[in-house]
C-alpha cells in the first residue's frame, strides 16, 4: 500500500473528517531508458542557462508564469501553500448526486481515503450513508498545485476519492459522429443476440496485459541471444453485416 500523500478533512455540512490520502493505482509498464547508442550509457539530464553561458542544478531553479513574451512572474516553492482556497487541506463537499448522473468520461484518477483515529465513526456514518442511497458526494479539493474536482463514492470498508475532469476539459465529439446510417431490425437483432452471447461478469483477475508479458519475453529472449522475429500479421477481413453478425454470434455460443 502507498503511503499517504495528503493530510486534512472531509468538510461534510457541519461534520469534519479528518483523513489520509493515498494512491489507489499504480503503473506496472516495463520501464526502458535512453541510452547512448554507441557505448549504451545512460545520458545525464543537465540544466544550462544560455544567458549566463552555464550549468546549474535543479536547487537553482525558480518556477515562473510567462505573462508577457519572456517576461515571468516569479514564486518561490513556499508560496503554493499560500494560495487562498481552503480546499488546500479541506475535501469540501458541496453535494451529493445519483452515480449514474455522472458519465465516465469525467472520471480521473482513483486514490483511497481513510480515517484518522478522531474520524473514524463520522467517516463510517458517511460510508455507509453512501453505500445506502447510492449516492456519490461531489466535492473540491486540493493538491499537485491544483484544485480537482472529485467525487467520494464508498468502496468495500474505505471511501474512494475519485478526481473528474472540469466540463472545459471535456472535448466535444460532435465533429467525430458518424453520419447517420439505417440499421434494419434484422439486424439489431443478430447484434442483441451477439451482445447476450458475450455477455459475462466482470472478473478484473481474468485480465492481463498482454503486451507487457509479450515484451517480459523478448526481454527475456535478448539476454538469452535468441533472434526474435517478427510476428506475421493477420488482414482484418471486412464481411457482409449481417454475416459477420451471424458468424460472431456463432462462434460467442460455441465459445
Amino acid at each position: 500500500m502507498a503511503a499517504s500523500f495528503w493530510k486534512g478533512a472531509i468538510s461534510f455540512g457541519m461534520v469534519a473528517i479528518p483523513v489520509k490520502m493515498s494512491l489507489a493505482t499504480e503503473s506496472k509498464t516495463l520501464n526502458f531508458h535512453y541510452l547512448h547508442k554507441k557505448c549504451h550509457t545512460r545520458p545525464k539530464q543537465v540544466l544550462y542557462c544560455a544567458e549566463d553561458k552555464e550549468y546549474f542544478n535543479i536547487s537553482e531553479t525558480v518556477r515562473g508564469y510567462e505573462y508577457n513574451k519572456n517576461q515571468y512572474v516569479i514564486f518561490e516553492e513556499s508560496d503554493f501553500d499560500k494560495v487562498p482556497v481552503k480546499t488546500t487541506h479541506s475535501i469540501d463537499i458541496v453535494g451529493f448526486v445519483k452515480t449514474k448522473e455522472i458519465d465516465t468520461i469525467y472520471y480521473s484518477d482513483s486514490h483511497y481515503l481513510e480515517p484518522e483515529k478522531l474520524g473514524i465513526k463520522p467517516f463510517i456514518l458517511l460510508r455507509n450513508v453512501l453505500e445506502k442511497s447510492g449516492m456519490v458526494g461531489i466535492a473540491k479539493v486540493a493538491f499537485q498545485r491544483r484544485e480537482h474536482l472529485c467525487c467520494l463514492r464508498p468502496l468495500d470498508k474505505i471511501i474512494a476519492l475519485q478526481t473528474m475532469h472540469y466540463q472545459q476539459e471535456i472535448l466535444s465529439p460532435a465533429e467525430l459522429a458518424p453520419p447517420e446510417q439505417k440499421i434494419s431490425s434484422a439486424e439489431m437483432e443478430m447484434a442483441s443476440k451477439l451482445v447476450d452471447a458475450m455477455t459475462t461478469t466482470f472478473k478484473p483477475e481474468q485480465y492481463r496485459d498482454e503486451y507487457a508479458i509479450a515484451l517480459q519475453k523478448m526481454v527475456d529472449a535478448k539476454l538469452k541471444g535468441v533472434e526474435i522475429k517478427t510476428p506475421e500479421i493477420t488482414e482484418v477481413e471486412f464481411k457482409d453485416l449481417m454475416t459477420a453478425l451471424k458468424a460472431s454470434v456463432a462462434a460467442a455460443a460455441a465459445k
